[in-house]
């Protein structure tokens, strides 16, 4: 799949003294490295048991932490230039947990986007309605947490091909928790000390395949509106947990061709990391490797009336997890 440039210059590297990512050489074999001040170190050579892949090590994650720590430290190691390297996605999740309705002010403009020519409410009527729903859930602690499939993920820099079929395709660009070890029934206090790291997601959606037209009683089809092979950009770093201060203060932005469409504080979730890794956990048992995606927050095509399409290059930084860089590519083209 076509890439972008490695983006440089003025995207800020990501928080903390490392972060781990899957990179490659032209015509190489992926390979688990350890991006410490533009350079990456090789961690199937580094550490002493070979991992395959960043996700085998985030399987021994608290044993292999302070390792990497060290690895970081020593300026003796062979690295190669970031430049010189492809960027994959920085782990191959087994599952995809994605929380939907989780920013307030999100929910609501899609609340107002969606409404139906002969709905009665005035825009003002149908935002108030809705952001008293909002608040209601979240007094009553009722996360809304739907399931994603691995093969829509891609890398950082890949395009995104946009299906024939897909009339609305928009985006939707979020902070995901990586978990580092297995997580069943877990309680809140204790559900971040289950994170090994943060990284970013665009969520893209069809939002004309949402909803089932030809059986409105179904509802949603998440399937279909959300998972075509490479619909989940992802990346380009993993940064651990222990860089990342507070994930409920980071600043999330998307700049589609330029211009900024998403601008928004992950404190404008209903529901923080913690409160949904330990929803998630009460029915599922999360895996280390895994994806919390935590929803996303106002700005999305439908509140612009501007859906992507052939030629559109998404942007999409967080506060400390660095930026992604991704190029729509029509189907037909």
């Amino acid at each position: 799949m076509a890439t972008l440039a490695h983006p440089a210059g003025p995207f800020a590297p990501p928080a903390g003294p490392f972060a781990l990512g899957t990179f490659s050489a032209e015509d190489g074999n992926p390979f688990p490295g350890l991006l410490a001040r533009g350079r990456v170190l090789d961690l199937s050579r580094a550490l002493v048991w070979a991992p395959s892949s960043v996700r085998a090590v985030v399987e021994r994650w608290e044993e292999t932490l302070p390792a990497l720590h060290g690895l970081a430290d020593d300026d003796t190691l062979d690295r190669r230039p970031l430049e010189g390297l492809r960027v994959h996605a920085p782990i191959e999740p087994r599952q995809i947990f994605q929380s939907g309705a989780n920013y307030r002010q999100h929910v609501i403009d899609l609340e107002v986007a969606h409404r139906s020519p002969d709905d009665p409410r005035t825009a003002e009527q149908a935002r108030a309605e809705i952001a008293a729903v909002m608040d209601r859930r979240a007094a009553e602690d009722l996360p809304y947490v739907f399931i994603g499939l691995p093969t829509a993920v891609t890398g950082p820099y890949d395009d995104v091909v946009l299906p024939d079929w897909a009339e609305q395709p928009d985006w939707e660009l979020e902070l995901a928790a990586v978990i580092s070890r297995p997580a069943y029934r877990v309680p809140v206090g204790e559900a971040l000390s289950h994170v090994a790291g943060y990284t970013i997601a665009n969520d893209l959606t069809d939002r004309a395949a949402v909803f089932r037209r030809d059986m409105p009683a179904v509802g949603t089809d998440w399937m279909r509106s959300k998972n075509a092979p490479g619909f989940t950009p992802l990346g380009p770093w993993l940064v651990p947990a222990g860089s990342i201060t507070d994930p409920g203060d980071l600043r999330i932005t998307l700049r589609l061709n330029g211009e900024t469409m998403q601008d928004e504080s992950t404190k404008d979730m209903l529901f923080g990391v913690a409160r949904l890794l330990s929803y998630v956990s009460q029915t599922a048992q999360l895996l280390p490797g895994d994806l919390v995606l935590t929803g996303s927050p106002a700005g999305n095509g439908m509140h612009w009336g501007r859906l992507l399409r052939d030629g559109d290059v998404m942007e999409g930084s967080i506060t400390g997890l660095g930026t992604q860089r991704t190029r729509c590519v029509g189907e037909a083209a």
